[in-house]
């Protein structure tokens, strides 16, 4: 299964983000590591092995590379020969130093936050860094042993138009790197951005269409090949981690805000540092989220993807019937929205643009899902 940990500190919070996360203030780094190692020994971690870790945030990497390297040696064999081990970076935040010594501690994939590569886009979105610095910093990580990086670009934020998308896509391309997710700007209730009315800077709906269909285009021929709705790969460099979500496979989260989906069952840990800091038994924090691993869920996951679902296989698993979700596939099809490629059905990116409608047209032609598991 994969292994999700939630790093929630940054040092500076950007005007978009609603994930958990906090400032760093000293002494935090090295009292979270010791409830992660807390976490770690939980007893039913010793039938758990990984071929996925993923230090996400926040900013995983203020955490301090040797604090990673720790956490990755109590893991031990508990991580498998050849897991993909990813950790997320700012630009401005990594070293030389601390880069070589994450890869020679496990870390194989390095996840960093662009945006833009536009300077008046970057300022407007909050971020600290030039394009020059986000160019540097992949440079070090390459020159690190780092193959497999990964970079994130924005897309419809304020005053961004076709012409700076279309630089910053060229821009990203034209570094030493084999992943790219490319993001429509979403403002969060609860952010600066919404608070600030911030959409009104930001391209309208047609606008927003526009960019993101080039996006994926443009992606396409600087071969970047689109496999989920916002993330694209060279070379089949795709994120094994994020797929284990969408596929509906299963994935230990730790850490405040961490989801996991075990035996089944969703749970979450509360978004509370403090109450995470003072657990002697983190578990016991955990709050059930109902019952995972259903047909509905298979489907709306599956539809994310690139490769779509395959409705005979979810017929054969799931003992349901499909025939109205075929028939409604053709109306998507007859739409421009969806696909059938080797009896897969899979939305266009069209349809991507469309995908909660979409899937929802779809899902009603499904049985109700099965009640929660009690406890």
């Amino acid at each position: 299964m994969g292994l999700y940990l939630h790093v929630p500190f940054c040092l500076k919070k950007c005007p978009y983000c609603d994930f958990y996360s906090l400032p760093l203030a000293p002494g935090l780094a090295e009292d979270y590591t010791g409830a992660l190692l807390r976490a770690l020994r939980w007893p039913g971690m010793e039938a758990l092995s990984f071929d996925t870790v993923y230090f996400g945030g926040g900013t995983p990497y203020l955490l301090g590379p040797e604090r990673i390297a720790r956490l990755l040696d109590a893991l031990g064999a508990k991580i498998l020969p050849g897991a993909q081990i990813t950790l997320e970076a700012n630009p401005t935040d990594v070293t030389a130093g601390g880069l070589a010594l994450l890869r020679r501690s496990g870390v194989d994939r390095l996840s960093m936050g662009m945006q833009s590569a536009d300077e008046g886009e970057l300022a407007a979105l909050g971020r600290r860094h030039t394009a020059g610095e986000a160019a540097r910093a992949v440079q070090l990580a390459a020159e690190a042993g780092f193959e497999d990086l990964s970079l994130d670009v924005m897309l419809a934020t304020p005053g961004q138009t076709r012409q700076s998308l279309g630089r910053t896509l060229e821009f990203a391309a034209a570094l030493p790197v084999s992943h790219l997710s490319a993001y429509l700007l979403k403002i969060e209730e609860g952010t600066p951005f919404a608070r600030q009315h911030a959409e009104r800077l930001c391209p309208g709906e047609e606008e927003t269409a526009g960019l993101y269909l080039f996006a994926v285009r443009r992606l396409e021929e600087l071969g970047f090949r689109q496999y989920e709705i916002s993330n694209f790969a060279r070379n089949g460099h795709v994120s094994r981690h994020n797929l284990k979500y969408w596929r509906g496979e299963e994935y230990l989260g730790l850490g405040p805000g961490a989801h996991s989906f075990l035996a089944g069952r969703r749970f979450f840990f509360p978004r509370d540092l403090a109450a995470f800091l003072a657990a002697e038994e983190p578990f016991s924090l955990a709050v059930p989220d109902g019952a995972g691993g259903t047909l509905q869920e298979a489907v709306m996951l599956g539809l994310r993807l690139s490769e779509g679902i395959d409705p005979a296989a979810l017929e054969k698993r799931f003992s349901a019937g499909m025939a109205g979700l075929r028939a409604r596939a053709g109306d998507l099809c007859a739409h421009g929205l969806a696909r059938w490629q080797g009896g897969r059905l899979a939305l266009t990116p069209e349809g991507f643009l469309l995908s909660n409608a979409a899937i929802a047209y779809l899902l009603e032609t499904l049985p109700d899902p099965p009640a929660a598991p009690e406890g």
